[in-house]
């Protein structure tokens, strides 16, 4: 059965696992999806997710910054970084979409140039900036897959992991 890993609680991992990367605020869960898809496929893989639903005035965002930073750079290093770019379904005009998101991206696309680390990219339609991401990806990291549905980018990932 999966071990599934959540925010805030940072515990040492041993073993090759799944990091859920894409948009959250104003995003679908599409995490939940995720985790059923690659349960299905490998019940034995560990899965980083940092959705967390928090009561009113319990969110820390140090805490939460921290746990995605230890988990990203776990499954860097043992596993694989899935980023999963769900397009946008609920806008909030103080915060641009998916900007920590397209952060991570690029800093886990130097990460793969540098050190080799595991990426997949899956692009739902509609997603904002798409056609920039499917152009540039290719012409520095032809070996990182681009797909475009959230099963495909599962499964992907899960063969990357074995």
């Amino acid at each position: 059965m999966n071990k599934i890993f959540y925010s805030p609680i940072i515990e040492n991992v041993n073993v090759p696992g799944i990091f859920l990367a894409g948009p959250i605020q104003g995003a679908p869960d599409w995490q939940k999806e995720a985790i059923k898809i690659i349960s299905a496929l490998d019940p034995e893989v560990a899965i980083f997710n940092p959705r967390k639903d928090y009561l009113d005035g319990t969110f820390d965002y140090e805490k939460q910054v921290d746990w995605e930073t230890y988990f990203l750079r776990s499954a860097g290093k043992n596993g694989v970084v899935l980023f999963w770019l769900a397009k946008e379904t609920e806008h909030n005009c103080e915060r641009a979409y998916a900007q920590t998101t397209r952060f991570e991206l690029a800093e886990w696309k130097m990460r793969h140039e540098r050190d080799g680390a595991n990426i997949v990219i899956g692009i739902e339609e509609g997603f904002t900036g798409a056609r920039y991401i499917k152009r540039r990806i290719p012409q520095d990291c032809p070996d990182i897959p681009l797909l475009d549905s959230l099963e495909a980018a599962c499964k992907k990932a899960v063969e990357l992991i074995h």
